[in-house]
């Protein structure tokens, strides 16, 4: 959001509004192409400090068991112990711990990401920042986009498999994009 944008004072609350957050990911399938995914149990809540975003919080959960890559049968591998144990570690989680500047309407989120148990730091690049405005319904919202890389082997997501002709049937990078629009308590 541009200085222009950031003319209040204090901090407000906001909940991520469910129906119009979406958290994507894609990761390499055979070395050939990517498969991508996404989750439809998001939820969170933004600390806004309105006079200056940096010293804003948030906290995001996905529930991992609502993964869909639009083939079930890859689902529900992903769900099993091999990945994800949704039975065991039921949510994904980010804490953030440091909000920086990068540039007009561009920060860079740090915090703790949890996967499969795991915590390890990772950082979002967040874009595409709106001023918040007002909904037909007299909600004040914002929205905002989070992209990020991880090492899925940096969460204990090891499993793979060899391939005949070389390489692997699942790559370890995985790309994270999360588009989440927020209302104002």
């Amino acid at each position: 959001m541009s200085t222009a944008a950031q003319a209040g004072t204090g901090t407000s609350t906001w909940k991520m509004d469910t129906a119009h957050s979406h958290a994507q990911f894609k990761v390499r399938h055979m070395m050939i192409s990517n498969v991508k995914g996404e989750f439809a149990g998001i939820k969170g809540t933004l600390e806004l400090d309105e006079s200056d975003y940096t010293k804003s919080k948030v906290q995001a959960a996905i529930e991992a068991g609502s993964i869909n890559t639009r083939e079930p049968q890859r689902d529900t591998h992903l769900k099993s112990p091999d990945f994800l144990d949704v039975e065991k570690f039921p949510n994904l989680t980010f804490t953030s711990t440091k909000i920086s500047k990068k540039g007009e309407d561009e920060y860079s989120v740090s915090g703790d990401l949890t996967i499969h148990g795991a915590t390890r730091p990772v950082t979002f690049n967040v874009t595409n920042l709106t001023v918040p405005a007002k909904d037909p319904w007299g909600n004040t919202r914002i929205g905002l986009e989070a992209t990020a890389k991880i090492n899925r082997k940096d969460f204990g997501l090891v499993w793979n498999a060899a391939l005949e002709t070389g390489g692997v049937l699942v790559g370890d990078e995985v790309h994270i994009t999360v588009d989440a629009e927020f209302v104002k308590e």
